[in-house]
């Protein structure tokens, strides 16, 4: 599924073909994909495809098409705050853009089959927080990832704002996905290729609407021996932050206030890139000559066409010349400034370390 929209050169190039063909259609969802490399998702070698608009399968590794991605994060109208729930987690991507959405003081939960990809999941998130240089730009809610069957949730299981299912649904495991869904929530999941959004209204009511003509596999069942019972899944408990932890992102949040940032406005700053022109030079073809049996066109530039195609190249190297000028732009828009507060602070280097995340960089 996917092909939707044309083939991006790198991420933002991706997003910029999303924005266009109206699949990204808000601005914290723009945040959102800009800040997360769809690339750093891909195994080592595969990553020449990761800018299409197309779904990507590995082993029991996959990502769906951006152009899916987008219409989701769209239809869950995420707020901060809000509790999410994956079903379907994958290698984490998703629950990456929505955690940098509903903040810190959201719940972030996801469920995967695999325990391989769950690896996989977590080991992105941890170089997300380590190396990304967007991080210091948002509020994070890190998503936590459990292994098991999204049909086997422990029924005394905890509601969520938002739900989403990254697998084909039957119409007979509708309703229980539902049951998950608080009332006000939104769950959108593919029922009968569409894309679907439902929302609870009330405690027995719900409005559905779709979205998208899609195609999914079904929802994957654990091989059991017979009569072996399926092992029961309990999502994460909803926890509260400790003091340690809300002390670091209320110190970082003062210090952007301070230099005048709020979270998730440095990820947006791109100018995008000139696509250079390729120089071609008009000939006027004015007189033929006979070479043998065959007549060849001879062409004549006069003076007048030279000096213009001397002009049209001296305006392109000029062309170029603020195109280098803006990259040096963007690296200046690059600079850490969050980094920088708290590494002049006058604090033992173990607390800086701690209000960075242990970031290196």
């Amino acid at each position: 599924m996917g092909g939707a929209v044309s083939a991006g050169e790198d991420n933002d190039d991706l997003i910029d073909n999303l924005k266009e063909a109206q699949y990204i259609r808000t601005e914290k969802v723009e945040q959102a994909f800009r800040a997360i490399d769809r690339g750093d998702y891909y195994l080592d070698g595969y990553r020449d495809s990761a800018y299409k608009d197309l779904a990507w399968k590995h082993g029991n590794i996959h990502l769906s098409a951006p152009c899916i991605y987008s219409e989701v994060m769209e239809a869950l109208r995420l707020q901060p705050g809000l509790s999410f729930l994956n079903l379907g987690s994958g290698t984490g991507y998703l629950s990456t853009m929505v955690g940098l959405i509903i903040g810190p003081f959201g719940v972030n939960h996801g469920v995967e089959l695999h325990t391989d990809v769950v690896e996989y999941a977590r080991q992105k998130l941890d170089d997300f927080i380590k190396n990304s240089d967007s991080f210091d730009q948002f509020e994070l809610c890190e998503p936590v990832f459990v292994v098991g069957n999204c049909l086997q949730i422990s029924a005394d299981s905890h509601q969520y704002d938002r739900i989403y299912c990254g697998a084909g649904v039957q119409k007979d495991q509708e309703d229980y996905m539902k049951v998950l869904l608080k009332v006000g929530g939104i769950l959108v999941m593919p029922i009968d290729d569409q894309l679907t959004q439902i929302t609870r209204t009330g405690q027995t009511t719900w409005e559905s609407k779709n979205i998208l003509a899609v195609s999914f596999a079904s929802l994957a069942q654990q091989n059991r021996s017979e009569g072996e019972k399926p092992d029961t899944v309990h999502l994460p408990p909803v926890t509260v932050r400790s003091l340690q932890d809300l002390s670091r992102i209320y110190i970082r949040r003062t210090l952007r206030g301070v230099a005048g940032e709020e979270p998730g406005c440095g990820a947006l700053q791109r100018v995008p890139h000139k696509r250079k022109r390729r120089r071609c030079r008009r000939r006027r073809i004015n007189t033929y000559v006979f070479v043998g049996n065959q007549l060849i066109p001879q062409t004549v530039e006069s003076e007048e066409e030279e000096q213009e195609d001397e002009q049209k190249e001296v305006q392109e190297d000029e062309e170029q010349q603020e195109d280098r000028d803006v990259g040096d732009i963007e690296v200046l828009k690059q600079v850490n400034v969050l980094r920088e507060q708290i590494m002049s602070l006058p604090l033992p280097e173990a607390l800086k370390a701690f209000l960075l995340y242990y970031r290196e960089k």
